[in-house]
């Protein structure tokens, strides 16, 4: 059974941090590309960054180097480092996994909640 479990999200105030984390099992997490993608309420989903199995790496241009995407494939975990938050940057945030080749995530996590606000 293929599960991809987020966590780390949570309230915090602008300006402020926050580690997100993505567990895989049930797949071989090593020959997936990982992505983070992020839903607010009234908008489309969105892609954040993704990360290639062996680590390289691409951003959407909101992030503007304050968002890091990195894997430990040993640990078949997947990370998404946020500083210097914004309001906008409120969203529930996904992990998803794809085979090399295809045109879509097959696999998505359950979403993990960001609230940044003073």
């Amino acid at each position: 059974q293929v599960q991809l479990v987020e966590s780390g999200g949570g309230l915090v105030q602008p300006g402020g941090s926050l580690r997100l984390s993505c567990a895989a099992s049930g797949l071989l997490f090593g020959s997936y590309a990982m992505g983070w993608y992020r839903q607010a309420p009234g908008k489309e989903r969105e892609l954040v960054a993704v990360i290639s199995s062996v680590g390289s790496t691409h951003y959407a241009d909101f992030v503007k180097g304050r968002f890091t995407i990195s894997r430990d494939n040993a640990k078949n975990t997947m990370y998404l480092q946020l500083n210097s938050l914004k309001p906008e940057d409120t969203a529930a945030y996904y992990c998803a996994a794809q085979r090399v080749g295809v045109s879509r995530p097959d696999y998505w996590g359950q979403g993990t909640q960001v609230t940044v606000s003073s």
